[in-house]
């Protein structure tokens, strides 16, 4: 089961929040660096994604899409990975490039499962980033599905 504390932090402009998922950290990250399975829960609920590029190591590249009523593409960069701990990516919308925000993905062993704290920053206003706390939220209900073996949706 998947604790869900989806928990906006306190300044303004960053999106915080954490989840425990019943995996080890290992298969938590390799749903994070694998495209086939990140390809499983990258998304919203209802939604299917591909993957163009996801050269996963530092300094390299990717481009997902996301499929629904429209398409829409993200890029960015791979700043920092270390094994099973951490991930931090830039991340864009390819119809906002301009606008870049830097994600950073930690993984901590808790107890049997894995606690992953999620942050993303800076957001131009508090509408945008509550509105990406509901995209991401949902792409993680989705990776517990994933890592628990159930159909994701």
């Amino acid at each position: 089961m998947t604790a869900r504390t989806d928990t906006v932090a306190a300044q303004s402009l960053v999106l915080e929040f954490s989840r425990v998922f019943d995996a080890p950290p290992a298969l938590v990250f390799r749903m994070w660096s694998s495209p086939e399975h990140l390809m499983r829960w990258w998304g919203p609920k209802g939604f299917t994604s591909s993957c163009d590029t996801h050269e996963f190591r530092k300094g390299g590249s990717y481009h997902l899409l996301i499929h629904g009523d429209s398409d829409d593409g993200m890029s960015g960069t791979f700043r920092e990975i270390v094994d099973n701990e951490r991930i931090v990516f830039t991340f864009a919308w390819d119809h906002d490039a301009d606008w870049q925000t830097l994600v950073t993905v930690t993984l901590k062993a808790e107890g049997d499962g894995t606690r992953l704290t999620f942050r993303q920053e800076p957001f131009l206003d508090v509408e945008t980033r509550d509105s990406h706390l509901g995209g991401w939220g949902e792409c993680l209900d989705r990776l517990a599905d994933a890592l628990a073996g159930r159909p994701v949706v």
